[in-house]
């Protein structure tokens, strides 16, 4: 088992690694699978998010879901003038809900955007990609027939919900040899994978810097300006200020900077608070279909909904999970990895597969 998941990882490693003249290694030419196109087929027509700001500390870290959630949606109805009776339902993903509270809120920044009471609303989670199973579920929906039209997103307010662990501890799972895992944080996962894979700090901090000095290239050339929906938000002193930029990306970062860190997980450890992502507060949103449905509503459209996949792993190496699920929809799907132009993996822990 460790063998195969190190293989994928390290075929994962190829495919996103970066090359002298910033163009990708693939040279995508598509399959008859991705160029097939179907009156079925489920469509992206819009697409939006909020800025990502720092928890805690950043521009919403007095902001509820609501707030953040209202924006894109009428963002959407604004840009393709849907009618927005025509929405079965607003799929959110969110994994730091606050019980039902969360739903609630997702309800409130729907009616406030200007969708009907009649639209449905509904929360989920799964831990780490609510918002991609949002949109596998209304893209579902869609294909089965139980509605047309769907919004899907994902929302997550890390500085009003907290991440700590509330109930008790099962002695039995932690007496297990796979369970025990669950109740490892992020942090010693990400330590358990590079122990186990042999990724090592060098890799890590050089993988970092390398994403925010692409990620500071891409704010600065405006690459993010269209994706972007500014948010309006109260200050504590009353003031209103409009939030509209990123702010993880840290254009200054060096390797020199991030080897003086020190491990935040485990003595002698490699996960540093440079090598892994912030907090974050944030929102996103997208308008799915079929493509008659587009066709007929005379709507232009963004990208096609290929397939989707969850693959469970080891807990105690859950940062793996891309290395399953990557190959199993591409089985799936019919597609192969020439089809792909990017790969955009998490990078909650900055880990540079090693290649052959």
């Amino acid at each position: 088992m460790e063998s195969r998941a190190q293989a994928r990882i390290e075929a994962l490693g190829r495919h996103i690694a970066a090359t002298s003249n910033n163009t990708h290694p693939l040279a995508a030419t598509p399959t008859a699978a991705a160029s097939k196109k179907s009156p079925d087929d489920i469509v992206i027509i819009s697409a939006y998010r909020t800025p990502i700001t720092k928890a805690k500390r950043g521009g919403f870290k007095d902001t509820t879901i609501d707030i953040l959630v209202q924006p894109l949606v009428e963002k959407i109805l604004k840009t393709t003038k849907i009618n927005p009776a025509l929405i079965g339902d607003f799929v959110v993903g969110t994994v730091l809900p606050r019980g039902a509270q969360s739903a609630t809120e997702v309800r409130i920044g729907g009616l406030l955007a200007g969708l009907p009471q009649e639209v449905p609303v509904m929360t989920l989670n799964r831990q780490c990609s609510s918002g991609l199973q949002a949109v596998a579920n209304v893209a579902a929906a869609i294909k089965s027939g139980v509605y047309e039209v769907g919004i899907a997103g994902g929302v997550e307010s890390m500085s009003l919900n907290s991440m700590g662990w509330d109930g008790g501890i099962n002695e039995t799972a932690m007496a297990h040899p796979v369970a025990s895992g669950c109740y490892m944080s992020m942090g010693q996962t990400s330590e358990a994978v590079a122990e186990r894979f042999g990724i090592s700090r060098k890799d890590q901090d050089e993988f970092a810097v390398e994403s925010h000095r692409r990620a500071a290239a891409a704010q600065a050339a405006g690459k993010f300006k269209e994706q972007i929906v500014p948010v309006e938000v109260k200050t504590e002193d009353g003031k209103t200020v409009t939030i509209s930029l990123d702010e993880g990306i840290r254009a200054d970062t060096t390797f020199a900077g991030l080897s003086k860190l020190k491990p935040a997980f485990k003595e002698g450890g490699s996960t540093t608070a440079g090598n892994s992502s912030q907090l974050s507060d944030g929102a996103a949103a997208v308008l799915l279909m079929k493509r008659s449905t587009a066709e007929k509503l005379k709507l232009p459209i963004l990208g096609i909904f290929r397939g989707f996949s969850a693959v469970g792993v080891e807990p105690s190496i859950m940062g793996v999970g891309p290395a399953y699920a990557i190959p199993d929809v591409l089985k799936k799907t019919g597609l192969t990895t020439k089809d792909i132009d990017v790969f955009e993996i998490n990078e909650a822990f900055l880990r540079k597969p090693r290649t052959a």
